[in-house]
């Protein structure tokens, strides 16, 4: 095999290798993407739960009897 030949082999190899790097730092950041999908799901029923928490106080707010009307 000539220098040229082994040059190009050489640097497919090298290039082989950079497209599996890539695809192990795609991995990750997949792998990453569905902790923070995980993370704001978790956040929005945290929100939720103070959303209904926050109603119930309102409503024992508007219960109060210093809140009724004067008839």
């Amino acid at each position: 095999m000539d220098n040229a030949m082994e040059r190009i082999l050489q640097e497919i190899s090298v290039v082989g290798h950079r497209l599996e790097a890539v695809g192990f730092e795609i991995t990750d950041l997949s792998a990453d993407s569905k902790s923070i999908r995980a993370d704001i799901v978790g956040l929005q029923d945290k929100v939720m739960d103070l959303d209904h928490h926050l109603l119930i106080v309102e409503n024992k707010v508007a219960a109060f009897p210093d809140n009724q009307p004067e008839l």
